[in-house]
């Protein structure tokens, strides 16, 4: 068979041929030998089933394990080479099967039961023969044991668990076990903090979910869903609000301060009393702003007194302290209950201790006054605050600080915002510095305290910025000169760029995939981040100062600049603020049904019935269309 590529076609069918012939002359003459030493084997056999001792083992007698192999053993392994030399694996594929089979019966302990028809046995029988089948899961020419496959399916998305619920019966029951499903349900962000035991169907679970989202999508999309404006009905001006979740807390001129939980609007929580009502106060100070999370409410007034409120516990102040000058700002975190005011250059952290008493953590002075104040989030254990000062930002906690975080001579601060690792502040240049053209948007290492990215080059001043709600390495923030900007921390370079609102950007908060940002001329706008396209807008006549939004709803506050209007009325001696003078809070909820007739908010719900003379929401289908016609006789 040595150098047939050297001949030609013809010359090698004629090679291959002869040697076809000359094996299988070869093969057939062994197997008669082999039939011969069977044979001699048998006869040398005496009566009891002995063998005799003295037949020979060589070449051409058999051995006493050969001698228990069958001819038609001889005669199958040659038929099967002949089938393999004619070009033919039909015999080989099956024996190869039956090897498979048989070894598959020997890896089981024990001898294997004979199979019973299908309907015979009982149930628990049944299931022990369900449960040997899925023992084992076939990965192709490799047998997994269950445990072993289902480690290595843990690796694959929903998609791909899909496609091998597809492969075979054993795959499918391997792709659908409730542990792979209920990880992706805690990987994708839905029902945090169950176990497995809670759901009997956590692939159904996660198909809920997702279709709850989507449609929550569609509705923010299309601006589908109810809207609620959170009024105070007696004739004062907003000053401030802020939200957490359900709960929406304002304040107002009169000294007020209301509370809404907008999951449960039976609550008895709606006002909360000041401490200025037990002093008898011939006239109560102005709210100058007020903060909210889940566990604690806290609001400052005019005068300098703090009021801080349970928000289970009740109406009353659990804690009440004085300042000596005006309070500005007031921190909360996003948990816990430490509450961080700013009065002056005065700044001071308090926190209830494990009896319920408050205590003051931490307090200090600094150079100039404190213009703006957060503490860190998910620092519960030691608080830490983060307060800018003319152009100085401190860190200041319980047995730390203050601590200079940023300095730079004669580029204030203008907005500062943090998350757990990292805080972002707006700088505005001045000129004096070549290294500082334009401003910018500078952010540090919480951990270390050193300069990690500069962001941007503007020539208005950034007036807001929101890293604490944005998605992970992205920012976003607003600026005087009308855009709204959306910069990527790994790259430095701006994500998006948005013309939103033309006397400048006062509040913005980003997810995913969507941008809400709220303007001086009172024009709430929502975004796509990807196309950069305006979704829809609303419209209410004061600035924005306060957008906050979560899964289906989202929380505007329209703050009057104005507190003290003058000729609102008939008559100037008249305290009752006109309506359109006092602010408005709006609830927007996207959750709501959309086979409700109220669903749509209000845009193309009008008709020519409404007693007002002009309306905005002009009506898509003529009013005519739903009169009577006249009964002639």
């Amino acid at each position: 068979m040595r150098g047939l590529h050297h001949l030609l076609p013809e010359e090698k069918d004629e090679a291959l041929r002869e040697f076809r012939e000359r094996w299988k002359r070869e093969l057939e003459g062994k197997a008669s030998g082999w039939r011969g030493g069977a044979a001699a084997a048998a006869n040398a056999a005496t009566g009891d089933g002995r063998v005799d001792a003295h037949i020979p083992t060589d070449s051409g007698a058999v051995r006493g394990d050969a001698a228990a192999e069958s001819p038609s053993h001889v005669e199958d392994c040659v038929s099967m080479v002949e089938e393999l030399l004619e070009g033919r694996m039909t015999q080989l594929r099956m024996r190869m099967g039956g090897a498979q089979t048989r070894k598959r019966c020997r890896a089981s302990p024990g001898d294997a039961p004979p199979a019973k028809s299908p309907g015979t046995g009982t149930l628990l029988e049944q299931l022990i023969q369900d449960l040997n089948e899925i023992n084992e899961i076939p990965f192709f020419d490799v047998q997994l044991p269950y445990e072993l496959a289902l480690k290595v399916f843990q690796y694959l998305n929903r998609t791909e668990l899909g496609r091998c619920a597809q492969v075979s019966k054993a795959w499918k029951v391997l792709a659908e076990d409730e542990v792979l499903w209920y990880r992706l349900c805690l990987k994708e962000g839905y029902h945090r903090g169950s176990s497995v035991s809670d759901s009997p169907c956590w692939k159904g679970t996660l198909r809920d979910c997702k279709r709850t989202k989507d449609n929550l999508r569609q509705n923010w999309k299309n601006r589908i869903g109810a809207i609620s404006y959170l009024q105070y009905e007696l004739g004062k001006i907003l000053c401030d609000v802020s939200s957490h979740e359900d709960l929406v807390i304002a304040g107002y001129t009169s000294g007020d301060v209301r509370l809404w939980d907008t999951l449960h609007w039976d609550s008895g929580a709606s006002y909360l009393r000041s401490s200025h009502l037990s002093t008898e106060v011939a006239s109560r100070p102005h709210v100058n702003q007020v903060k909210i999370n889940q566990s604690v409410a806290v609001a400052s007034y005019q005068d300098g007194s703090v009021d801080v409120w349970s928000t289970e516990s009740g109406q009353e102040p659990v804690h009440h302290y004085q300042q000596l000058q005006g309070v500005q700002a007031v921190a909360l975190g996003s948990a816990g209950a430490a509450v961080a005011t700013a009065s002056g250059t005065q700044v001071r952290v308090d926190s209830p201790a494990d009896l319920g008493n408050w205590t003051t953590l931490c307090q200090a002075e600094l150079h100039k006054p404190v213009e703006s104040l957060l503490l860190v989030p998910e620092c519960l254990d030691a608080p830490l605050a983060a307060a800018a000062a003319g152009d100085s930002v401190y860190l200041l906690g319980p047995g730390r600080g203050p601590d200079v975080l940023h300095s730079v001579y004669g580029h204030p601060v203008t907005c500062l915002d943090a998350n757990a690792m990292r805080a972002a502040l707006g700088v505005r240049s001045s000129g004096w510095a070549v290294s500082y053209k334009g401003n910018k948007i500078q952010v540090y290492s919480l951990v270390t305290g050193q300069l990690e990215v500069s962001l941007g080059n503007s020539a208005g001043d950034f007036t807001c910025v929101n890293l604490r709600d944005s998605p992970a390495h992205l920012l976003v923030c607003g600026n005087k000169d009308r855009r709204v900007r959306l910069f990527d921390l790994r790259s430095g370079s701006p994500a998006a760029s948005l013309y939103a609102h033309h006397l400048g950007v006062t509040a913005v908060q980003a997810d995913d995939w969507k941008i809400v940002s709220g303007g001086a001329e009172g024009l709430v706008c929502v975004w796509e981040m990807r196309t950069g396209a305006k979704l829809w807008e609303m419209h209410n006549r004061h600035p924005v100062r306060h957008v906050r939004f979560g899964a289906s709803r989202l929380v505007t506050g329209n703050v009057p600049d104005e507190k003290t209007p003058r000729g609102a009325c008939i008559t100037d001696d008249d305290l009752t603020a006109h309506r359109r003078h006092r602010g408005v809070i709006c609830l927007y909820d996207f959750a709501t049904d959309a086979t409700r007739p109220d669903h749509v908010l209000p845009i193309c719900c009008s008709s020519y019935a409404e007693s007002s003379g002009y309306n905005y929401n002009i009506s898509l289908a003529m009013p005519y269309d739903d009169l009577v016609a006249p009964n002639l006789l």
